[in-house]
């Protein structure tokens, strides 16, 4: 676009193909990584149409697949949703509870402000619901937030990132194995923290945002209206 003498960020680009029904359509291959159908205690939304002011005030938990020769591995993300820095992650080649449960003690390892108060926020799969990833969070002092119906709004960020992940450093791609998937996770969120350039960050990266708060949210929600969080009636 700069060609042109325009100047035009890569969210507002794809805005206006989409606009102009100029964008190819995507083929949709479907794995399913939510599984809700459990005896587990679900917890309610305490987030619905709020967004945070503030790093490590909400982060947002969700699990993708990544395509591997013949079979699937799994990567576990967990995103600080104002700064939209990616604070933990996992890849494994099972669904296993221990796949979430190990992406959230490196998010509890990373915190830059843990006398702040947070909450955490997932839809209401097994992974999130495990007795001992509960408990993880309780015992951290942070408060529990799930999705209440299968919306990808209700946890748009979480939903955002894993296609950014994908599609932007070739994670959509069929990996040779779950070493070299690994390896790849590890540099796209490098990237995708320090490097990458967001429009939504005013072209800040997330970790600059994560460590100097002082940027304005933009929501992905589509409802526009912007509610702050309060954590102090939740705590």
């Amino acid at each position: 676009m700069q060609e042109l003498g325009i100047k035009m960020g890569r969210d507002k680009y794809f805005d206006f193909l989409r606009t102009h029904a100029l964008l190819v359509p995507k083929l949709r291959s479907f794995h399913k990584t939510t599984n809700s159908s459990h005896n587990f205690r679900k917890f309610k939304n305490l987030v619905q149409n709020k967004v945070p002011n503030r790093p490590e005030e909400l982060w947002v938990a969700d699990i993708t697949y990544l395509r591997l020769n013949g079979k699937h591995a799994y990567l576990a993300l967990v995103t600080d949703a104002y700064s939209k820095k990616i604070v933990g992650f996992k890849v494994s080649s099972n669904m296993k509870a221990s796949l979430s449960l190990d992406a959230l003690k490196m998010a509890l390892k990373n915190r830059k402000y843990p006398e702040k108060k947070l909450i955490h926020h997932s839809d209401r799969g097994f992974h999130y619901c495990w007795p001992e990833y509960v408990q993880t969070l309780q015992e951290s002092g942070i408060l529990i937030s799930m999705t209440e119906k299968y919306d990808p709004y209700e946890n748009a960020l979480a939903e955002r990132i894993n296609r950014t992940l994908k599609y932007e450093f070739a994670l959509n791609q069929v990996i040779a194995n779950k070493t070299i998937a690994e390896k790849m996770v590890r540099r796209a969120v490098s990237v995708y923290n320090s490097k990458r350039p967001h429009d939504s960050l005013n072209g800040r990266t997330p970790e600059d945002v994560h460590l100097n708060a002082n940027q304005h949210y933009k929501s992905y929600r589509k409802n526009k209206e912007i509610i702050y969080l309060d954590l102090e009636k939740h705590f």
